[in-house]
């Protein structure tokens, strides 16, 4: 079966937005929803995964409502103030939101029911499970902890210094989330710098969180539990996420220039950005500004003549959801570009690795793997394509092949179209407005 097809075209120029960060939009949500008071929310992401989160605060009595396309509003519950919901809490396919609300609603004393759609059912969660159970959870889950899953909050949760087996922004803010409703100091210990959306969005709120870089080249979180969050005024930033397939777009199309307005640029989310510009992308970052504790930038890219480089492993925690989208620069490039490093892209919402390498392969790239690090080998702007893309159930994917096509010597298809709406609904108008020609095959 092919759901879309993308052809190539000779030219991606205009001016656009991209929709909110998916990780701070779900974020907004969950704090939101534990302060007191009103939290006004401008530029929340509308995909499938981020609603799923919103249906699930409001099973647990909190009042969400969507004021217009641009504004919700949310009354929270106070920290702690979360009930027990009357049925089981799907998360359909996003394993940010699941693996957040679980430490969220892990030191409340309810029983919380937890699934997803058959690739979340897929995903480990154990990673998670393991320093929840220190603080007093119990959690009952199917074999390897995976979904469906249930939670078991306790009244007697203990704080716990955690050190992160892996790097992962979403082990960390489980556990500080779960550290609110705790007394005394939850801390976190992570040996690579992750997303630090969580700490940012809670100092915002007004929780006391102490950082520390000066301990054996090691990052310590530590939360002090049980704090009064007041409801805040949030824009969300543009998804530097998102904004990834636009800027890949427009490098690898001859005559291309396209200026994305109000992007997160986050230090710890620009991997990307670092890495092509020293694969030669010309990317210029103008009106930088803080906004809600995230710096915020306006991002103007045109095409360039890209070149092999080495990836270290260290970078990828700073752009782990954007190596499909760089394998399709790498294979636009000239020489070979290693991604070292990349073990956590098998626990995706696909094998990431494997779905990379079959894509391009089929593709006509010469793509390889050596353990955990992903080899491309650039075709001096001359991929083949002709085929249709097994997708995986994975929006990354899906999307980041169709941006392949856009420079391919044939048209490329992709087999499923419906998992993008998880995190991009509009990748495809928004990308056509731009000169992209991706079109439906029935």
């Amino acid at each position: 079966m092919i759901s879309l097809v993308s052809n190539s075209i000779n030219t991606f120029r205009g001016f656009t937005r991209v929709p909110g960060d998916k990780s701070i939009s779900h974020r907004a949500l969950m704090i939101g929803a534990i302060s007191v008071g009103t939290t006004d929310i401008h530029g929340l992401l509308i995909s499938d995964d981020v609603l799923h989160t919103a249906n699930a605060l409001e099973e647990m009595g909190v009042n969400i409502e969507r004021k217009s396309n641009c504004l919700w509003e949310i009354n929270g519950v106070g920290v702690g103030g979360l009930r027990e919901p009357n049925k089981t809490i799907d998360m359909g396919n996003s394993g940010t939101g699941a693996r957040l609300l679980m430490g969220l609603v892990a030191t409340h004393s309810i029983k919380v029911h937890f699934t997803g759609d058959d690739s979340l059912r897929k995903r480990p969660m154990e990673r998670i499970a393991t320093p929840l159970a220190q603080m007093g959870t119990r959690i009952i889950a199917q074999q390897d902890n995976k979904m469906p899953l249930t939670i078991m909050g306790t009244r007697m949760a203990v704080p716990i210094k955690y050190s992160l087996p892996v790097p992962s922004a979403q082990i960390k803010s489980a556990i500080l989330l779960a550290g609110l409703n705790v007394p005394g100091e939850t801390s976190v210990i992570e040996s690579w710098r992750s997303r630090n959306h969580t700490e940012l969005m809670l100092q915002h709120f007004g929780a006391k969180v102490k950082i520390n870089d000066e301990f054996e080249n090691k990052r310590i979180i530590t939360l002090r539990g049980q704090p009064e969050l007041e409801g805040k005024k949030i824009t969300i930033p543009g998804d530097p996420s998102s904004a990834a397939f636009l800027i890949v777009a427009a490098l690898i199309t001859q005559n291309s220039e396209i200026t994305i307005h109000d992007v997160c640029i986050n230090p710890l989310r620009t991997g990307l950005i670092t890495t092509l510009k020293e694969m030669g992308a010309n990317i210029e970052i103008h009106n930088s500004r803080i906004e809600a504790g995230e710096p915020v930038a306006d991002l103007i890219v045109r095409s360039s003549k890209l070149n092999g480089v080495v990836v270290p492993a260290e970078r990828a925690p700073a752009m782990i959801d954007e190596y499909p989208i760089l394998s399709v620069a790498a294979s636009n490039a000239i020489g070979t570009t290693r991604m070292q490093g990349l073990a956590e892209l098998r626990v995706k919402e696909s094998d990431r690795l494997t779905a990379i390498t079959d894509g391009l392969k089929a593709c006509g790239v010469n793509v390889n793997t050596d353990q955990d690090d992903l080899i491309v080998t650039g075709t001096k702007n001359n991929v083949k394509g002709g085929v249709t893309v097994e997708t995986r159930m994975d929006h990354r994917i899906a999307m980041s092949f169709l941006v392949l096509g856009l420079n391919a010597k044939n048209p490329i298809a992709i087999d499923d179209e419906k998992h993008i709406s998880t995190s991009f609904p509009s990748f495809v108008s928004l990308m056509n407005d731009l000169g992209a020609q991706i079109r439906k095959v029935i």
